[in-house]
């Protein structure tokens, strides 16, 4: 039998003996643990690395926890974060949590509690990737229209015009997906690579090319050209539907 999977947990605290004492407690609780005590090497490993949960003190030497999350959240690393805080405050509680934070525990706190918030973030996060077909496409999402097929993510079909419905991957769903929200406007390749594939995928990956390849072929097959849909050399592609 296998062993379940130690869940990866990236602390970022500068209290050096709090930050071994979580360690130690969430290594006892079948856990990893990668330790930070501060905001731009935290921020280095979780560019280039995956983590389950990142237990982030608000109050940093070189910045504010509120801060690296935003950093995060601006190049689409959505790890779940618990933020750790003195500051028994309403106001910063909310600003947590409004920033997308998933939790908010002060100090001092009890370890038994934190690593039962600690898993039900993970239980949380887990259940809601369940959903996900790629990066930005997940089952619960509607069927929507491109160039006159009906796109289904929720069955991964195409129907087309002609009355044939094929059935998609999961990768040429979501590179249909992008286009279809971002008509008329030149999409990079590390772009759409990382919409669809996840912010740690190698960019320099011929894998996409494949992809384009098949969703053009399962087009023309059924009847619709997708000349509209060009390459930008050097850069990437533009989408550029015909007006309705």
């Amino acid at each position: 039998m296998c062993a379940e999977p130690r869940p990866l947990i990236v602390v970022v605290e500068d209290e050096v003996e709090l930050s071994k004492i979580i360690a130690q407690h969430l290594e006892e609780a079948g856990m990893n643990v990668q330790i930070y005590p501060r905001s731009v090497p935290a921020l280095r490993f979780l560019q280039h690395n995956f983590a389950n949960l990142l237990l982030l003190d608000v109050n940093l030497p070189d910045g504010s926890g509120f801060e690296l999350m935003k950093q995060l959240k601006d190049q689409d690393i959505t790890t779940p974060v618990i933020f750790l805080t003195a500051n028994a405050h309403d106001e910063s509680k909310i600003q947590g949590l409004n920033m997308g934070g998933d939790d908010y525990i002060t100090k001092p706190f009890s370890y038994n509690e934190l690593i039962a918030r600690i898993r039900a973030v993970l239980r949380r996060t887990e259940s809601h990737a369940d959903f996900n077909v790629t990066k930005n496409v997940r089952t619960t999402d509607g069927p929507f229209e491109f160039l006159g097929a009906q796109i289904h993510p929720e069955r991964l079909e195409i129907g087309f015009p002609n009355g044939t419905t094929l059935k998609t991957g999961r990768k040429e769903l979501g590179i249909l997906a992008y286009l279809h929200t971002h008509r008329n406007v030149v999409i990079t390749r590390k772009e759409l690579i990382h919409s669809v594939w996840g912010i740690h995928a190698d960019i320099r990956s011929r894998s996409l090319d494949q992809y384009i390849v098949k969703v053009r072929a399962a087009f023309g097959k059924n009847g619709i050209s997708l000349d509209c849909f060009k390459t930008v050399h050097g850069i990437g592609y533009i989408f550029e539907p015909p007006a309705a």
